[in-house]
């Protein structure tokens, strides 16, 4: 099978798996994701076949939808890469990237190996960045029964995966607890100047938020 064959079949396989997901990490996340790796491995002269098949797999079984399990996701990839028959070395390398791409709390390193890596990394958190990103926040927020904002309950720096995982706090906690965190932790050139604009945006959004909250809004 070439890698044309390989990457159309894959993302078929993931379209139909994700398609109509409600939480702001189905389909149209990969399908963002993909496009962004692919500028940003372009302009790093990264492997664009590891960039793309990486891309297409690195949500096939998100941990948050699967009970915490860390090691599902990359699992998952490594047997439908099998399944096509390809080689070894490349699902190595795509196994290991998905199983580091993750976000893992404020006080936790998550050092990418490669630059097809630190491609990925970089094109999933610029997906959590501006307008999508805000939106992608409050969908999973409402997925999973958030409160908007609650001024009671302050945002946490957690020093762990598992701390991180077991968050429930309100989704506007999460813009200072992840969010705000992704612009100083882009791998590339290209990543930077990207987040740079999303994440300015982002702050506006919050401090207008923050203002409403309040009802002190112009009329």
């Amino acid at each position: 099978m070439d890698i044309k064959e390989i990457l159309t079949i894959t993302e078929n396989h993931v379209r139909q798996k994700l398609e109509g997901e409600g939480s702001g990490h189905d389909w149209w996340h990969i399908h963002r994701v993909r496009n962004t790796a692919l500028k940003l491995g372009k302009e790093e002269q990264a492997d664009l076949f590891i960039v793309e098949l990486t891309a297409l797999l690195h949500d096939i079984a998100d941990h948050k939808f699967h009970g915490g399990d860390e090691e599902i996701g990359p699992a998952t990839a490594r047997n439908w890469l099998k399944s096509l028959e390809v080689e070894e070395s490349i699902i190595n390398h795509v196994f290991e990237i998905i199983r580091d791409v993750s976000f893992k709390g404020a006080e936790v390193e998550t050092p990418m190996k490669t630059i097809e890596g630190k491609v990925v990394q970089d094109a999933d958190r610029l997906d959590a960045l501006g307008a999508i990103g805000i939106a992608r926040a409050f969908a999973y927020g409402g997925y999973k029964g958030r409160e908007l904002h609650n001024p009671n309950i302050p945002p946490e720096n957690h020093d762990s995966f598992e701390e991180y995982k077991k968050s429930t706090g309100p989704t506007l906690n999460h813009f200072y607890e992840k969010l705000f965190l992704l612009k100083d932790r882009m791998n590339t050139d290209s990543g930077r100047k990207l987040a740079e604009e999303r994440h300015q945006f982002m702050e506006e959004f919050v401090n207008r938020f923050l203002s409403e909250w309040g009802g002190n809004v112009e009329l």
